[in-house]
This record gives structure tokens, sequence and C-alpha cells, in this order.
């Protein structure tokens, strides 16, 4: 595999491949790690449903911290690989630089903020009293690594938008591999319990982050990190490309926070810590799912991006269908995947049949509409891509819209356990809205880009064969 790609005139396919590949691993990794560490508590001796139970509570925040991340990164790449693609590198300079001041002042913030507020956060989002120690702890330690956490995963996007696909996948893996060993040593030898997980997160985001860090600033990137030359207005411009990805993100963590409020409400206290068990479990498994989705689209966003600003529409075009077949046949093995082999994946966490039963019901329920799902992620992703925030944002908003509705709603109606339903239906409805959408503008946006870009060299051409007076 090309350690850097030539995102103008490598082949589409070869491009989406050496891409999409590297950062579906990456993220296949991340949530690997996420769910071995999720493993190793559910079988702390004694405690493991219970302190399960605490980190689910905690996952959601987590997932909202991490978001921050994404909104600069994301925001910042994109617009980034624009001004690449129209060959205006001091502008892209410009950007990482300001990405880069905006990371560091967004982690300091939350990280204060975040441990003020914690105690209050964990009691309304699902924390009983027997799980809120175990959140407690693991949130605490958590958000004192809230600095390198946000800087690992924002970097990463511009190392990725550069091309360096490889370097962009080795940053997750060094977290990864770092993590998933020292959750061994400090839960099992050191007999640390959550706390031991909380510091295998912290320090594995430590060392990614120093990667990322070390490689913008070293001297392989075109780009490099730099100091000075802010602006806001720039600000503005990375933070309004990245709040659609943000706002999925972010909306992820608040669904998953209105689902345990809700199962811990309908379930009452028989039945709702192990529905919130039952729940993180079932997350997990989503999340192998969504986010090698995430890698796939998100790994490729820099393609179209780069193409779009060069006014290729042909490029742009190609890369979305391939996208979109890649996308299309990993959902469907993953859909064949959650109707046979569901128990193997549930039986790492738990040997108490109860939740055995409940998670396995759980995860078929959870992806009977995963395959469309695939519709919504690449189409809401292309058109961010191109820089169609407000359309992007709308449809993401509606998904997670209908989501809360039906979350709230079906337990009314039934049990307490057909919250479950909530995100098939949403799926299925938003990929038939989005996919609506998405054919009606898509063609319409690159042939405008076309006429600027066209108007543009037109209007220069005039400028330089005036004759000066």
């Amino acid at each position: 595999m090309k350690k850097v790609n030539d995102l103008r005139h490598d082949s589409i396919r070869s491009l989406v491949i050496r891409l999409a590949i590297p950062s579906m691993i990456a993220q296949l990794v991340n949530v690997l790690y996420s769910i071995i560490d999720r493993m190793y508590i559910g079988n702390i001796p004694d405690v493991g449903d219970v302190a399960l139970a605490g980190a689910g509570v905690c996952g959601p925040i987590v997932t909202l911290l991490s978001s921050f991340g994404t909104l600069v990164g994301l925001g910042g790449s994109i617009l980034m690989a624009m001004r690449l693609g129209e060959k205006k590198k001091k502008e892209a300079e410009q950007i990482l630089s300001n990405s880069f001041l905006m990371l560091i002042l967004f982690s300091l913030t939350l990280t204060v903020l975040f441990l003020i507020i914690k105690d209050n956060l964990l009691i309304q989002f699902g924390a009983s009293e027997v799980t809120f120690t175990y959140a407690n702890t693991y949130m605490t330690i958590y958000t004192l690594g809230t600095f390198f956490a946000l800087l690992s995963i924002g970097l990463n996007y511009f190392i990725t938008c550069q091309g360096f696909s490889l370097i962009s996948m080795s940053t997750v893996l060094i977290g990864a591999v770092t993590n998933i060993i020292l959750d061994f040593v400090f839960i099992f030898v050191f007999h640390t319990g959550i706390a031991g997980a909380a510091w295998a997160t912290v320090i594995a985001q430590m060392l990614s982050c120093a990667f990322a860090v070390s490689f913008l600033f070293g001297k392989r990137v075109p780009i490099r990190i730099t100091f000075g030359n802010y602006s806001l207005s720039i600000m503005k411009k990375i933070l309004f490309i990245g709040l659609c990805p943000f706002i999925i993100l972010a909306t992820d963590s608040l669904i998953i926070i209105i689902l345990n409020a809700v199962l811990q409400k309908y379930g009452g206290p028989a039945q709702g810590d192990l529905l919130i068990s039952c729940a993180t479990i079932v997350q997990s498994y989503m999340m192998l799912i969504t986010s090698p989705l995430i890698g796939i689209t998100g790994g490729t966003q820099t393609i179209i991006s780069y193409n779009y600003g060069g006014a290729n529409s042909e490029r742009v075009k190609q890369a979305e269908r391939l996208i979109l077949l890649l996308c299309l046949v990993f959902t469907s093995c993953m859909f064949l995947v959650s109707r046979i082999f569901p128990i193997y994946f549930v039986t790492i966490f738990t040997r108490e049949q109860a939740l055995i039963n409940l998670s396995i019901w759980g995860i078929k329920t959870f992806t009977l509409g995963i395959i469309p799902l695939s519709l919504q992620y690449v189409f809401v992703d292309g058109l961010t891509a191109l820089g169609r925030t407000k359309t992007a944002l709308a449809l993401s908003i509606f998904r997670k819209s209908s989501y809360v509705g039906f979350t709230i709603l079906l337990p009314t109606l039934f049990a307490a356990k057909h919250a479950f339903y909530a995100e098939p239906m949403s799926d299925i409805l938003s990929a038939c809205i989005t996919s609506t959408v998405f054919l009606l503008v898509f063609s319409k946006h690159l042939k405008a880009r076309e006429l600027t870009v066209k108007e543009t060299v037109k209007n220069d051409k005039k400028a330089i064969l005036k004759p000066s007076i």
C-alpha cells in the first residue's frame, strides 16, 4: 500500500480502497479495545455486571467529549482538503494552525467543565445508587485524559487528509494495543478494578496523542502544524463544516443517555440495571457496525472534498458510488452475522443467563435496519464533504429526532425493552428521506461548483489580458 496518496491523479477505485480500508481498520480496532475494556470490566469478580452498568452510563458522556475532537478535526480537514484541491497551500497551513489552537482550547475547557458537573450528569443519565460509585470512579479518571483524547482524535483527521492513511491507522493502533495490554495488567494483575480500566484508557490516549502531534510537527507532511496567523472567520468556517458530524456523535451520546434513563424508569428496580447492562452490550455490538461505517465514509471524505475543490465532478461521483457499494457489502455481511453469531459476542461480557438471552434478542432487534443505514452514512457524509453542511445537518437531526421519539414512545405503549425497536425504525425511515434528498441536490451542487470555477478562471484570464493604463 502506498504511504502517500495522490488525490488528484490516482484512480478513484484505488484511492477509496487505500483510504477506506486503513480508516475502517483503525475504527474497528478502536471499537475492539472499547469492547475489550467493557469485557474486562464485566468479568471483574463479584461486581462485574454492576461495574459494566456503571461503565455503560459513562459511555455516552465519553462519546460526547470525543465528539468535540471530531467537530474541529473533521471540519478543519474537509476545509483544508478543499484548499489543497484548489492548490492554496498557505490557506491550508492557516486552517491547520487555527484547528490546533481550537483543539487545545476545547480540551482544557471541557476537562475543567466535566470535572465540575460529572456527578450530576451521572445521576441524571441513568446511574443508580448501586452503579454510581463505579460510574463516578471511571468518569473522574477518564476526564483527566480528555486533553490527550481530543488532540489525538482531532489531529488524526489532518494526517488522513494529507494522504497518510497508514500513519493515521497507526495513531489508533498505538492507543488500542496499549489499552488492551494495560487493561489486563491493571484489572487482573494489580486488581485495580474499574479504576484500572480508566487509567489504561488515559495512558493509551497520551501515547496516541504524542504520536499524532510529533508526526504533524515533522518534515514528512506537506502541511505541518504552525503557530500564529489566527482568524476568527476561519475558526467559524471550521466549526460550521464540522457541526454536522459533531451533532451526529453528540446526539448519539444523548440518545444513549435517553435510552438508559427510559430503561431505568420503565424497567424499575427489578429490571432497570439489567436492561442498562443489556443496552451496554448491544451498543458495544452496534459499534462493530457503525464505527467501520464511519471509517469508510469519514476516511474517504478527503477524496470528495479535494476533487470538489478542483471541480472534478466525475471523480466525485465515481468515489460516491464506490463508497456506497463498499458500505452496502459490509452492512449486508454484518446483518447475516447478527442473525447467526450474537451469542458468541454476548458471552464475552457475562455468564448470567437472563442477561445473555436479553442481549441476544437486543442485538437481533437493533440490527434490523443496518443495511439501509449505509445510505444514511454515505449520503450525509458525502454532503458534508461537499460543504452542504445545512442539508447534512437537517438529515442527521431528522434521524436522531425520530430515534428519540420512538425511544420515548414505544415503552409507554408496550414494555420497557421495546425501546430497542427505536433503532431499526429510525434507520429505515431516515434512509428513505436522506436518499431522496441526496438524489435531488447532489448533481445540481456539483454543476454549480463547475460553473463557479469556470467563471473564476474566465475572470482571472480577463484580468491578466486587460491592458494597464
